[in-house]
């Protein structure tokens, strides 16, 4: 199922979106999609709504040079354990939102990665049954201010700024992640390009570690990690970052309104 959240004729909703390309079909799904959902009965055409994020995490928690050629190009070796860190939700945008340049950063870098949304409470999960607890999986961009992840020494203000992790376009929830091809495209160019069996600690082993630090709650994201290729960008510029499987999400860039 591909799960997804929408702005309609009739307000914010979440939705299955059903059928591919044009002829695709929102269906209403009743107060929230964990468990198993229900329907409204009422539904659009996906042309006739706009994409939103597909879900309003309590937090995101990332996880850091989990690539090995990702942890070479930023000038370190592979950490032994995950690295984790956390975006506030108010970094979160949908599809096609802009995300928008601080002016006091003067290199902002694009990080495509596949991210996790997980589906019902958990803490001090086991990789073993880790994906019990997964709701699906989704597309994100680590938008990060690089120079003052640089000067800063940790990471939350450069990881932080509003519009800074773009989910979408849905959920998929019917995936194995274990092999699937991900490429960041930068006004078409691809820039990024692997897989997520490259990963150095994968999604159960993921879900394990952070569990035994924090409670996991319905509809928190955990990003992956990027894998190699990470650059700059521009106001102007349009960042596309597609996973196998889920689809593509489609952020453009622009400077803050002054």
């Amino acid at each position: 199922m591909r799960l997804g959240r929408v702005a309609s004729p009739d307000g914010v909703a979440f939705v299955s979106i059903e059928g591919d390309g044009s002829d695709s079909i929102a269906k209403e799904i009743a107060e929230h999609p964990f468990g198993t959902p229900t329907f409204t009965g009422r539904s659009w055409p996906l042309a006739d709504v706009r994409l939103l994020a597909p879900i309003l995490a309590s937090k995101v928690v990332c996880i850091g040079k989990n690539y090995a050629a990702h942890a070479a190009e930023m000038g370190g070796p592979a950490p032994e354990d995950p690295v984790i860190f956390l975006k506030p939700n108010t970094a979160i945008i949908g599809p096609n939102a802009p995300i928008i340049l601080p002016p006091s950063s003067a290199q902002v870098d694009y990080e495509g990665e596949l991210a996790v949304v997980i589906g019902r409470p958990c803490k001090d999960v086991s990789a073993a049954r880790a994906l019990d607890v997964v709701l699906g999986y989704t597309v994100a961009n680590d938008v990060t201010a690089r120079d003052q992840q640089r000067h800063d020494g940790q990471w939350t203000r450069g990881k932080g700024y509003d519009t800074f992790c773009p989910l979408g376009p849905w959920i998929e929830t019917s995936l194995d992640p274990s092999d699937l091809e991900i490429i960041t495209e930068l006004d078409g160019e691809v820039r990024q390009r692997s897989r997520t069996s490259l990963l150095l600690h994968d999604i159960p082993k993921l879900i394990e570690w952070v569990s035994t630090v924090m409670t996991l709650l319905p509809g928190d994201v955990i990003l992956t990690g990027t894998p190699e290729g990470v650059g700059p960008v521009q106001a102007g510029q349009q960042v596309s970052v597609t996973v196998e499987g889920i689809g593509t999400l489609i952020n453009p860039v622009a400077a803050k309104p002054r």
